[in-house]
């Protein structure tokens, strides 16, 4: 693997290639850096559904990203990573009028916590997939985010490891375009 050359290049877009092999999993290019990671369970689609484990093929804007802040330090990135708190869940119930958006604790309609006890969300950014234009059921809560061991599918994120995602948080930006080919 190769290093990106100075720790203040910032790259406009990253690239998530379809590994060979194996729908899951893929390969996150960022400049001359390439990394291994998981993507949805069912591979990827150009017809995302809330609920179908694909991820989506698009180019998704990095909006905002979440940081557990009573396990990690802040990493050198110029996003605004905010520190997630037990109250902090992010609702996925295509029929609530707060889908597909940050809402607090105490929250009944189907939701995903962002403050985890497993350790996916330790780093969480946010990809503009149907956040700045809603539609129901076109799915929710597309992150680029930590992932399992032995790179396990997530649920349609993309998911890279912690060394991997602290090696690319300093040349990301608010803007930074993830396209998924």
């Amino acid at each position: 693997m190769r290093r990106i050359t100075s720790p203040k290049q910032s790259v406009k877009t990253i690239l998530v290639r379809p590994a060979s092999g194996k729908k899951t999993r893929a390969i996150v290019q960022v400049g001359p850096l390439r990394i291994p990671a998981a993507i949805g369970r069912s591979g990827r689609t150009s017809r995302k559904r809330e609920g179908d484990g694909a991820t989506p093929i698009a180019s998704m804007k990095v909006l905002s990203g979440f940081l557990r802040g009573d396990r990690l330090g802040q990493p050198k990135t110029a996003l605004t990573l905010k520190r997630t708190r037990p109250s902090m869940l992010w609702c996925d119930a295509p029929g609530h009028p707060s889908y597909n958006r940050l809402v607090r604790a105490p929250f009944k309609p189907s939701h995903e916590e962002m403050q985890r006890k497993d350790e996916l969300y330790d780093i969480c950014l946010v990809l503009d997939w149907n956040v700045t234009l809603r539609r129901r059921n076109a799915g929710s809560a597309i992150f680029f985010h930590l992932i399992r061991p032995g790179y396990e599918p997530t649920a349609g994120c993309v998911a890279v490891s912690r060394p991997d995602m602290l090696r690319i948080l300093p040349h990301m930006r608010r803007g930074t375009v993830v396209r998924v080919l």
